[in-house]
């Protein structure tokens, strides 16, 4: 089992993640009947889709030696609300000015972007618009 989840009422779950026993709370959106005071399951999903994007493309830089700490990843997911769905996902990922890295690497990088689990993972319809800041 990967995790485990304990519904509280009030459209709010807690997420334990049995390896580490780490808690996540969820609340449904406030334009869904809930509070909005946490991540929302769909909020997740385009969180976890920022997180594979930086955890797939530091594990490439550690190789190279060169450490992403600092970067930053500015994450904004634009519903649909017919089916009710995640429409969009935008990633915005600003380096720290000191990467120093060329345009061969930065194409690696901006392709495992692209191609990290969670982006293949996601249906087809949903749009990931990645942009990089060098």
């Amino acid at each position: 089992m990967t995790s485990e989840i304990i519904y509280k009422g009030e459209l709010r779950a807690d997420c334990k993640h049995l390896q580490s026993g780490s808690l996540i709370e969820t609340d449904a959106p406030t334009d869904n009947k809930g509070k909005g005071e946490r991540f929302s399951p769909t909020d997740l999903v385009a969180t976890a889709l920022g997180s594979c994007i930086i955890t797939t493309m530091a594990i490439k830089t550690d190789i190279w030696g060169i450490d992403l700490a600092g970067t930053k990843l500015e994450i904004t997911k634009i519903m649909n609300a017919e089916p009710r769905r995640i429409a969009e996902v935008k990633v915005d990922i600003y380096f720290p000015k000191t990467l120093q890295v060329d345009d061969k690497q930065k194409a690696i990088l901006e392709h495992i972007a692209n191609a990290c689990p969670v982006a293949k993972s996601l249906h087809p319809d949903l749009v990931q618009t990645i942009n990089f800041f060098y």
